[in-house]
């Protein structure tokens, strides 16, 4: 309709719309928006575009923000741009901290929106993206009467679980809004991007400590030491695509099956390679993540926190179309022992796993759970009790594969219990089991004959094993991929049922 068709009565009403959402877009203004795109760094709006399909986005709250209070000038979108959108053609709820505007902090009508979002992403059963840059509350609400009602915390904790959540910080990220990545299940950092409690002048000021923002909640740290965040990028571009490799792995929520992508690539064959990626001798180390490449569809997968906890892998790919999730030990990292910070990791993310309806395969090759004054100070054993019990609470099909060697509570928090509710549990020829190596026979106490007897009992295991069926199966190494094939075919018959929906976990995790 052209403007000269518009009633009379309607044209100043649409002109002031268009007026106010005019504003709203212009975010901080065009000498703030030049700033940030001299710095190399898209704008919230361009960074909703570049992650969402073309023409899919529709605005939430655009007008928030757009009156003066308590004397302060209006906050255009109240620098949270939200709304709908698709990614590859599924419908998600996607919010962006917009730092042009007072820093992307967050003001009362900020607070009410991403409420409302993570609202929507509950009620609608749909992901939620949170594009991270900002500073936290906004001081100035202290100006203000603070209106008591929900916030997104709470939203975000009783989201959890029921829909994908995805973070990723772009730029600095503290306080309130830093939450929202500790809340959420896949935290991704750009390399230059930051995340903390309160920046560097909060804590000079509260604890006298002197230290740069890199040092402090860096990405590479986060990444590495604490744990706090998944996956470092490069730039946005990068970040953005790995946030639609993994919501193409996962349903939309809880409350639906996992996507299947049949391609070709899930197509049946034999491992010839195996025989030579996985070395005889139990000692010599080997990279999991080869056999990993070579075990799934296409030799791909999307491994989540590589460099933490880095004696386990945890990654999602695809077997025969289906998306599967693997916790494999990795025996170039402390010989595969399984430590506080990889314990830890593994077990959340097999939450994640089971949340979502993804078949778990364990690919285990390690001594055992470390030990050590550092391992019992650091708590390792509570963290590997934490992962048998994500193991043994799965309510997917579960495949557990020994490769060489698994022992003691190394082996049952890999899943390898009989009878535990694993679809198919399968070993190589030649693998050692037992609660400790033959080599550490001497030091338990026993004498040369004790100690020739354990080594030649491990060096039967899995003819002793497969003979009183602690393994379904001992299969040759080529055979993994194609056996894994048929019993995830059988394990995905059960979804011939409706889908179960979120997972009630009421045990007390240790």
């Amino acid at each position: 309709m052209s403007r000269e068709q518009i009633p009379p009565d309607w044209a100043p009403l649409l002109e002031d719309l268009g007026d106010r959402r005019s504003t709203a877009r212009g975010m901080g203004g065009a000498d703030r928006l030049a700033r940030l795109r001299a710095d190399g760094r898209l704008n919230a709006r361009e960074q909703i575009a570049a992650l969402c399909d073309p023409g899919s986005f529709q605005e939430i709250g655009s007008l928030a923000g757009a009156l003066p209070h308590a004397g302060l000038p209006p906050a255009p979108a109240d620098a949270l741009v939200g709304g709908v959108a698709r990614i590859d053609g599924r419908v998600v709820l996607v919010g962006a901290e917009d730092f042009t505007v007072q820093g992307g902090s967050i003001g009362f009508a900020t607070a009410a929106k991403r409420l409302r979002l993570a609202q929507l992403a509950r009620q609608e059963r749909a992901p939620l993206v949170m594009l991270l840059d900002g500073a936290g509350e906004r001081a100035s609400n202290a100006l203000q009467r603070y209106p008591y009602a929900p916030n997104d915390m709470q939203e975000m904790a009783a989201l959890s679980g029921q829909v994908p959540t995805v973070a990723v910080v772009t730029g600095s990220s503290a306080g309130h809004g830093a939450v929202t990545a500790l809340l959420s299940d896949f935290v991704i950092m750009l390399e230059k991007s930051t995340l903390f409690a309160a920046g560097p002048a909060l804590v000079a000021a509260a604890t006298g400590e002197t230290v740069s923002k890199e040092d402090l909640g860096g990405a590479r740290m986060h990444v590495s030491t604490s744990g706090v965040a998944h996956n470092v990028v490069t730039d946005e571009a990068e970040a953005f695509a790995l946030v639609r490799r993994y919501l193409a792995l996962l349903p939309s929520s809880a409350w639906s099956w996992p996507p299947s992508s049949h391609n070709g690539e899930g197509d049946e064959r034999r491992l010839d390679a195996l025989l030579h990626l996985v070395p005889r001798d139990a000692q010599r180390p080997y990279d999991m993540r080869s056999v990993v490449r070579e075990l799934l569809d296409g030799g791909e997968h999307l491994e989540i926190q590589p460099l933490f906890g880095r004696s386990i892998l945890t990654a999602l790919g695809r077997l025969g179309g289906e998306s599967v999730a693997v916790v494999a030990n990795q025996p170039t990292v402390l010989a595969g022992a399984i430590d506080r910070d990889a314990a830890d990791k593994a077990a959340r993310f097999l939450q994640i796993a089971d949340a979502f309806h993804l078949p778990v395969i364990f690919l285990a090759d390690n001594p055992g759970v470390l030990s050590g004054s550092k391992a019992e100070r650091a708590g390792t054993l509570r963290a590997a009790a934490r992962l048998y019990m994500a193991q043994s609470r799965l309510r997917v099909p579960k495949f557990h594969v020994t490769l060489r060697k698994a022992y003691g509570f190394g082996s049952s928090v890999m899943g390898m219990n009989p009878f535990d509710g694993q679809t198919l549990t399968l070993a190589f020829p030649g693998i050692s089991l037992g609660g400790l190596p033959a080599s550490g026979a001497g030091v338990a106490g026993y004498d040369q004959a004790g100690r020739e007897q354990m080594a030649e009992r491990q060096a039967e295991g899995a003819w002793s094993a497969g003979d009183t069926l602690a393994y379904d199966e001992i299969i040759d190494p080529r055979e993994l991929r194609n056996t894994l094939l048929a019993g995830l075919a059988l394990g995905i018959g059960r979804r011939a049922a409706a889908c179960p929906g979120p997972a009630l976990n009421t045990a007390i995790w240790p």
